[in-house]
């Protein structure tokens, strides 16, 4: 049961930090095109194209740690697999980039090209 409220919360904070950052997206002028997307491979939080160029962005948030960091090469290597998915899915021939926004409590920030490829 506590296992369960952990989880239900963590996913809570989650979906409030990726509201947060759809919402900074926006104001920067992106075109949020899908939220969640979901492979057998893993889950990219917001797919976005701004000036042409599709952005696969990983939201991290954190108060008591650098959020930054949790972005591992396990978790590089899921998110390169889920977008190569994601285009040949849905046929695209656009540049595209891996991103990131980190939200440290009222701070946000966008890392852009955390992983060009």
């Amino acid at each position: 049961m506590l296992k369960n409220l952990k989880n239900h919360f963590a996913r809570a904070r989650g979906m409030d930090a990726e509201d947060r950052a759809c919402r900074f997206l926006l104001e920067l002028g992106f075109e949020i095109i899908e939220r969640n997307f979901h492979s057998r491979f893993g889950e990219i939080d917001i797919i976005a194209i701004k000036d042409q160029v599709l952005h696969f962005v990983e939201v991290k948030s954190g108060a008591s740690f650098e959020p930054l960091y949790a972005i591992t090469p396990k978790k590089m290597d899921r998110i390169l697999k889920t977008l190569q998915f994601y285009i040949f899915k849905h046929q695209l021939d656009y540049e595209y980039c891996i991103s990131a926004v980190i939200i440290r409590q009222e701070e946000i920030e966008l890392f852009e090209n955390i992983g060009f490829l």
